[in-house]
């Protein structure tokens, strides 16, 4: 049998505190009042994400680990621009 709960709480400490987090410092460094709400919106859908996965649905993990990159290319994009 799998361990979903494993998994799950490596998405969540993955994406959500360690990669996205330094996206939003880094935002916050520059005062990019946008990037920081696209890297937080990125945040928080990776936060779901690991509840997909804790609850077997791997279409809506699919969908939101896609709009989770989509946010983070779009605070990216804020923080250059």
């Amino acid at each position: 049998m799998i361990n979903y709960e494993g998994f799950a709480v490596a998405v969540i400490i993955a994406f959500g505190a360690l990669i996205i987090g330094g996206l939003m410092a880094a935002n916050i460094a520059v005062a990019d009042r946008d990037g920081f709400l696209f890297a937080l919106g990125a945040a928080a859908t990776a936060w779901l994400s690991g509840h997909a996965v804790l609850f077997n649905r791997p279409q809506l993990y699919g969908l939101l680990i896609a709009a989770t990159a989509l946010l983070c290319v779009a605070s990216i994009v804020a923080l250059v621009r």
